[in-house]
């Protein structure tokens, strides 16, 4: 009787103990949790954090950022918009070189990734937000790009625009909440991806300055010698910064900017890096000239026929000039220049004649362009008629209209210029 005692209660005893030993196990898994959260959200850049944990280079940019913001930015010309230049700062690079200038909205600002894959280069991009609660997630989100990706932080610029009567001010802990569980470059791309989704109009319901921010990326270069002004949804082709420079150390006529032939690629999986990559995709049909479809006239006196046959004229595979045309309306291609070259019409907004018109002042202001014989520009995706938001049409006329004034400014602004638009 007396050992059937013991035995009951030297189990109740053990039931004990390993009860407690399981409590203190969950308390411990549970601690560990809290932690691990605790450490994630003051590792967040935005976050208050704590400074001691943080590298010096991470103290600079968030001193940077929240000195900017606290400017309240510059107004444009207009007195329509607001500008914060150098939001975020590149970490440096080379005075003579070409620096990629692109725009973006919030809602396709992920294609930022296949540019840092093409360009080694600087970008100074310049990104719209509509509205001030945009623009604390802009923040954010960029922010966490130069935080977690090193090609962004070491090479690109940030410059924030939105509306005049928007002020964006230094995100709190809520508004980077979504972002917080996003520890890698790869992560906060994809995150950037999905905010794009089902969104057709450059940003929404808001009307997109595009020439403006053109601007604002141009005007922000720095010492840089030369600019190659992209849409962000278009990627170079290899080796194009290098093959320019060389060009440019061979000496390059003051009065000439250099087109770089543009194309539209199907399908994205395998992007051609080379001319030999993209002329086996066009004989596919993969591959075809920039808006074939939609505006072939546009982009005709790049004349795309002679280029696709051009002979190699130099065996050592340097960049060349293949030939030298005269703009003639509606020409607008994209092109590498001096960035003294004239700036872009701010007037012109959302879709039709924004890149025309710069053209268009570049020939009454006596430049010539010179075709480049084998770099190239690829867009994302066949542009068709059917991917447009509906009011298109409409702003195209409205930009119609504008243009045609443009073209009579010019006249008086270039009185003696032999050539017209």
């Amino acid at each position: 009787m007396l050992t059937a005692v013991r035995c009951s209660f030297f189990r109740v005893v053990l039931v004990a103990l390993l009860l407690v030993a399981l409590l203190q196990l969950l308390y411990l898994s549970l601690l560990s949790n809290l932690h691990g959260q605790q450490q994630q959200r003051s590792a967040h850049p935005v976050l208050v954090g704590t400074p001691h944990t943080e590298l010096r280079w991470q103290r600079e940019q968030k001193d940077h950022l929240k000195a900017t913001l606290m400017s309240g930015g510059v107004l444009d010309v207009s007195g329509q918009y607001r500008i914060y230049r150098h939001l975020l700062s590149h970490e440096g690079g080379q005075s003579n070189d070409v620096t990629l200038a692109s725009h973006a909205s919030l809602s396709n600002l992920w294609h930022l990734r296949e540019l840092l894959q093409r360009w080694d280069g600087r970008i100074s991009l310049a990104l719209f937000v509509s509205s001030a609660a945009q623009g604390k997630v802009a923040t954010v989100l960029a922010y966490t790009l130069s935080h977690l990706c090193p090609s962004v932080r070491q090479r690109v610029s940030f410059h924030l625009v939105c509306q005049s009567g928007d002020t964006i001010v230094l995100p709190k802990q809520d508004d980077a909440a979504e972002f917080v569980h996003l520890q890698t470059c790869q992560a906060i791309f994809a995150k950037a991806e999905n905010m794009g989704t089902n969104i057709i109009n450059y940003a929404g319901n808001a009307s997109y300055p595009n020439n403006l921010l053109r601007n604002v990326a141009r005007a922000s270069l720095g010492s840089t010698a030369f600019v190659l002004v992209v849409d962000i949804d278009m990627v170079p082709s290899q080796g194009l910064r290098s093959g320019f420079l060389e060009l440019a150390a061979r000496g390059l006529d003051p009065h000439l900017v250099f087109v770089v032939p543009a194309f539209e690629i199907r399908h994205t999986r395998r992007l051609p890096g080379t001319k030999e990559e993209l002329l086996r995709l066009y004989q596919v049909g993969e591959v075809r000239a920039f808006y074939e479809e939609l505006c072939p006239q546009c982009q005709a006196p790049t004349n795309y026929s002679v280029w696709l046959n051009l002979q190699e004229k130099d065996t050592s595979g340097r960049l060349t000039v293949a030939y030298v045309v005269e703009w003639r309306d509606p020409w607008e291609p994209f092109y590498i220049a001096n960035k003294e070259v004239p700036a872009y019409d701010e007037r012109f907004k959302q879709y039709g004649f924004n890149r025309i018109s710069q053209a268009c002042e570049l020939n009454m202001a006596g430049f010539s362009f010179a075709v480049l014989d084998s770099a190239f520009l690829l867009h994302k995706g066949h542009k068709l008629p059917g991917d447009f938001h509906s009011q298109k049409d409409a702003e195209n006329k409205i930009n119609r209209l504008l243009y045609r004034s443009f073209k009579e400014e010019l006249r008086m602004k270039y009185p003696d210029s032999s050539r017209h638009c």
